[in-house]
């Protein structure tokens, strides 16, 4: 398995990672079927997971998907000791509804429930606040993080759906080394904004959230030409196509795939051997 550095932390993690949330959200598999597709992501030398304490049907099942993860690999039989699981804080799940809160308070208490959910045992590997809340400064919500940081139930801090502004900010506070938000052949913010060119900069690594496009885009893939031919003359799914294309981007882009089934890690691990050229890559972000 092809690695990288996450951040300028030292550490290696897998060059793709697993994303857990379609585990745990609305139309989610049961267990049965989700622990094996975690195992098979490790067997295939994932060491990089990606979750949420909002990953869940609403507040009632909070935490769940980090329950699952803990679960997974509490009952894996190879060595787990270097899989960094990074997990975020500040949503909310109303009703299934995704709610911002920032607020100082609640992320102290939802920190250290993820904590417990990942076992109780040792720090959080990383924990990102997953979107800042106007309601309260930047330096407000990550106060309970530093503290958490300095008390050791965070080992490393990220941020998602964050503005180059609002990094700079957040780093204000803490150290930050990743930063997670949207990013896909139809929603290229990153390469306008000037978050991606900052997280070159700056050493930071790059998590692009719904690299597919979301569930409207999911289905369509096949029918945009560029991508389904590429796919075709590779030998590869389109899926592979789009993470390869998101590779491609930039070398701080770790592509972390949502899966539920193990043919969908297996294929998204692929991706890894796909090489697209200058063109191909225009090609895509002309179709897109």
């Amino acid at each position: 398995m092809e690695s990288k550095q996450l951040g300028k932390t030292g550490v290696s993690v897998s060059a793709i990672g697993l994303g857990g949330m379609p585990m745990s959200i609305s139309n989610r598999t049961p267990e049965s079927q989700s622990i094996p597709v975690i195992h098979r992501a490790l067997d295939l030398g994932i060491t990089f997971i990606d979750t949420a304490d909002s990953y869940c049907l609403d507040e009632s099942d909070k935490h769940h998907n980090e329950r699952l993860i803990y679960t997974a690999l509490g009952s894996y039989k190879g060595d787990v000791s270097h899989v960094v699981v990074a997990t975020k804080g500040g949503l909310m799940r109303p009703h299934g509804n995704w709610v911002r809160n920032g607020n100082p308070k609640h992320l102290r208490q939802t920190i250290r429930e993820s904590f417990q959910a990942l076992g109780g045992s040792k720090p959080i590997d990383v924990w990102q606040y997953h979107a800042p809340d106007p309601k309260y400064t930047i330096e407000e919500s990550l106060a309970p993080v530093k503290e958490a940081v300095e008390t050791g139930l965070i080992r490393f801090v990220g941020v998602s759906n964050f503005s180059v502004e609002q990094i700079k900010q957040a780093r204000n506070v803490v150290d930050i080394v990743s930063v997670q938000n949207q990013y896909s052949p139809w929603e290229r913010q990153p390469e306008i904004d000037g978050v991606l060119k900052y997280c070159e900069q700056e050493g930071l690594t790059f998590l692009p959230w719904s690299p597919f496009g979301g569930s409207r885009r999911h289905q369509n893939l096949q029918d945009i030409p560029a991508i389904a031919q590429l796919a075709q003359a590779k030998g590869v799914s389109v899926y592979c196509i789009v993470l390869a294309w998101l590779r491609s981007k930039s070398p701080v882009i770790l592509p972390i795939p949502g899966a539920s089934k193990v043919s969908s890690i297996e294929d998204s691990v692929q991706a890894l051997n796909v090489q697209l050229s200058e063109a191909e890559v225009q090609k895509i972000d002309q179709a897109t």
